[in-house]
């Protein structure tokens, strides 16, 4: 017996939920690539992010997933052998040091704990003692989903100003752009990427640059460069030219959309939401924390995402097992070194109270139905905190 059969629930940190107003927006025929209509779409996409990255700089849309925003970030700054410094709090900046790695760079890792956000002053003082300034880029990720650590990026970044380094700042907010505040400009970040799978809404496939003047100045003296992530080659005066030969239209058309539907709900509103619907999950996961059986993976409250709460627990393959087959949520797994370790619960994107409390409420069955140890009274708690936030 299952009380599965209806639309299944995606809780997974990314692809996330698609709304149905973007899945009917890609449903049109294609578009004239060199005139009209497409123009149209392609300007207001890049208007629209630059606004969510809040920067004046260059953005640069590239059909790929999020590691091709890493190689496009790190190929349009950086020269082979360079140096840069990767931040770690958890997989994905060590990722995104891999692929630097493998293009030629020389990548050094700061080491970090995967339950812990990056220490601001070891970043300072690893700057100040690298008096030659060989390292010519930080690398660091906004929100790790793996982790599901939120790093402090303004605090990096005056760290890195008081060490006096000239080091590029890139960033990547693949899971907190839209879901967090992130300024660009106000922040000092040279380089910003991003992907279309997660707060944005968007079907997997779309990968973002956004690029402020410090980088553009590297850019002309970078040698990694190549044809098809290349800027300059993005700035001809063609349209196709922004995509190296034919836009992504379909998903650009769903983008647009999505953009539009941020647009609408607002940008600091989005963001409201998602510190609600976050919290909400946090409460819900502190009660059950009483049963010894589960814990947070992020150690300081204050370091907990607004996008993804990973949950240590003993096991996680029988309670993610039963939430898919039996009720059809599909938790996430925990990865990399949490992999067999944890689940994680996203709420990010397309989400609102309905979606988040169905999710807390299976998962809460579902430690009921297998006799893991937690606290009562989780899905509760969440309701107690949304009934005495959202005003009537």
């Amino acid at each position: 017996m299952t009380v599965r059969n209806g639309r299944e629930f995606l809780a997974i940190p990314g692809p996330t939920n698609v709304p149905d107003e973007v899945l009917a927006a890609m449903h049109r025929p294609a578009l004239d690539i060199y005139a009209g209509a497409m123009l149209g779409i392609s300007d207001k996409c890049h208007e629209d992010l630059r606004a969510i990255f809040r920067t004046e700089g260059r953005v640069y849309i590239y059909a790929a997933n999020g590691h091709g925003g890493w190689e496009a970030a790190l190929s349009n700054v950086l020269s082979r052998g360079e140096t840069v410094l990767v931040l770690e709090s958890g997989r994905f900046a060590p990722g995104w040091g891999l692929m630097g790695a493998a293009i030629g760079l020389d990548v050094e890792t700061l080491a970090g704990d995967w339950r812990r956000a990056v220490i601001p002053a070891k970043v300072e003082e690893r700057l100040r003692a690298d008096t030659a300034h060989r390292i010519k880029a930080v690398l660091v990720v906004q929100i790790d989903t793996a982790s599901g650590v939120v790093n402090d990026i303004p605090a990096i970044r005056k760290a890195m100003s008081a060490a006096r380094h000239p080091a590029l700042l890139l960033v990547d907010t693949v899971a907190s752009l839209a879901t967090m505040p992130f300024e660009m400009d106000a922040w000092g970040v040279d380089v910003t990427m991003s992907g279309s799978q997660k707060g944005l809404m968007s079907p997997p496939g779309l990968a973002f640059v956004a690029a402020g003047p410090r980088a553009r100045e590297a850019h002309q003296r970078a040698s990694l460069r190549t044809n098809y992530w290349d800027w300059t080659a993005r700035e001809g005066h063609e349209h196709y030219s922004r995509y190296c030969g034919t836009p992504p239209e379909h998903l650009l058309f769903g983008l647009a959309k999505a953009l539009e539907m941020i647009r609408a709900e607002g940008l600091e509103n989005v963001i409201r939401r998602h510190a609600l619907l976050a919290e909400a999950v946090r409460r819900s996961v502190a009660v059950w924390s009483e049963g010894q059986a589960l814990s947070f993976n992020a150690t300081e409250p204050r370091e907990r995402a607004n996008s993804v709460t990973t949950v240590l627990i003993n096991d996680p393959a029988p309670l993610i097992a039963f939430c898919k087959q039996k009720c059809g949520l599909v938790l996430g797994s925990g990865i990399g070194a949490l992999s067999g370790k944890a689940i994680r619960i996203a709420h990010m994107g397309h989400i609102n109270a309905p979606m988040v409390l169905g999710t807390l409420g299976v998962t809460e069955v579902g430690l009921k139905a297998l006799g893991i140890p937690h606290g009562s009274g989780g899905v509760a708690a969440a309701i107690d905190w949304l009934g005495s936030q959202v005003p009537a």
